[in-house]
């Protein structure tokens, strides 16, 4: 934009230079007007693409807990995570001070155990149940601030929702669900972090040095497993695959959507999360559901659209 009305002034004319300004605005307005609509539609098609992508990515990782386990798989996902984002933030780590650091060491510690808990969970659980309990951590932190019934209500919905996975039975996994509402917290610690990040460190530089301290600390996991689980050329693919369609496609996907969509209506949209992680599940793995729980899938992802939608007005 500086460019184009830099270019404009070119051709030297005292004073009738200023009368012509105002003209081009009504033509601007119109040029940029159009493809707005379209932006959008791609904006969305970009972040519903970036959740399939991630459940796609997990159920590819799950493939590979046989041979690497929950913990190998996170490991090779911590590596990619911070190739990618180093390449992108290019974080310049010598120019941290100590304000700045802290709260990169803690999003490091918690990115880590997020995707640990996740990915043990999904192994216990399923893709499905697992992402959705995960989901309660952003639904929490919005529901969390605000002050209105119709939260008190999507409050209640999506507890309903929780009761309703975590109700008691023979074969009910509570290490599994308790590692998914561990992920929920990591998640909506996460959030609160990344905020604290974003305005001490410029730009993604902060994101950027978290996963790579992130992969730091899970070095030492992944040699104990190559040690102890010596990996298949198959497995390793696996994982890999996970990082990149879980970690690296939804951060720059994220990016880009973030730039043509507002912050609501993507996290209006993130609400899909669960029932695309469910039906991957069902379909990829054979991970079938009762009625019951998607059911609570439905009450869960009812319950933030509801009160998304709710704050947009």
């Amino acid at each position: 934009m500086p460019d184009a009305s830099a270019a404009r002034p070119v051709s030297p004319a005292p004073l009738p230079a200023p009368a012509p300004a105002p003209a081009p605005a009504p033509a601007t307005a119109v040029a940029v007007g159009a493809p707005v609509a379209a932006g959008q539609l791609a904006g969305v098609a970009t972040v519903l693409g970036s959740g399939l992508s991630n459940q796609v990515g997990a159920a590819i990782g799950s493939v590979a807990f046989p041979v690497l386990g929950p913990v190998g798989v996170v490991a090779v996902r911590q590596y990619v995570a911070a190739l990618v984002l180093f390449a992108v933030g290019r974080p310049r780590l010598r120019s941290f001070t100590w304000a700045q650091w802290r709260p990169v060491l803690g999003l490091a510690v918690v990115f880590g155990t997020m995707n640990l808990s996740l990915y043990t969970a999904i192994d216990r659980v399923g893709l499905g149940l697992a992402v959705t309990l995960e989901f309660l951590g952003p639904l929490a932190i919005a529901l969390g601030a605000a002050r209105r019934r119709i939260d008190a209500c999507c409050a209640v919905l999506a507890a309903a929702g929780v009761v309703a996975l975590m109700r008691p039975q023979p074969s009910t996994d509570y290490l599994g669900l308790g590692l998914g509402l561990l992920a929920a917290s990591c998640w909506a610690s996460y959030i609160l972090l990344n905020r604290t990040v974003g305005r001490r460190v410029p730009g993604v530089q902060g994101s950027a040095a978290a996963a790579g301290v992130s992969a730091l600390l899970f070095l030492p996991v992944g040699v104990a497993v190559v040690l102890h689980r010596p990996p298949t050329v198959g497995a390793v693919g696996c994982a890999i695959a996970a990082g990149v369609l879980s970690s690296a496609v939804p951060y720059l996907a994220d990016l880009l959507t973030l730039r043509r969509v507002p912050a609501q209506t993507f996290g209006l949209l993130m609400s899909v999360n669960p029932l695309l992680a469910a039906l991957v599940g069902w379909v990829g793995l054979g991970q079938r559901l009762g009625r019951l729980e998607w059911a609570s899938i439905v009450a869960i992802m009812t319950a933030n659209a509801a009160s998304i939608l709710a704050r947009r007005r």
